[in-house]
């Protein structure tokens, strides 16, 4: 069963930073890609980070490009997301995904609020 736990959420000040984890199970890590995204009350999901298999390559939203930095450590089946410079618009819940055997995995994910 894929499966993604993320964790390392919370209540920051504007300008804070967290770093959040997933870790997958079910599914080979290091053959898949891991995408990021955020979803606010109101709000249409929205993608916000890619990096790749072997983590040599990585994408952004141009929302949070420059803040955040995606990386993953295959030896322990994880990926992170480094959230530096938060703003209040950050605040969502963030998720993260994969493609595996003909559809798409998400996690529950784990809540960010950035507030003063």
């Amino acid at each position: 069963q894929v499966q993604f736990a993320e964790s390392g959420g919370g209540v920051v000040q504007p300008g804070g930073s967290l770093r959040l984890s997933c870790v997958g199970s079910g599914f080979t890590f290091s053959d898949n890609g891991i995408h990021w995204y955020r979803q606010s009350p109101g709000k249409e999901r929205e993608w916000v980070a890619l990096i790749s298999s072997a983590g040599k390559s990585t994408s952004y939203a141009e929302s949070v490009k420059g803040r955040f930095t995606v990386s993953r450590d295959n030896d322990k089946n994880t990926s992170f997301l480094q959230m530096d410079s938060l703003k209040p618009e950050d605040t969502a819940v963030y998720s993260c995904s994969t493609f595996e055997g003909g559809r798409r995995y998400w996690g529950q994910g784990t809540q960010v609020t950035v507030s003063s």
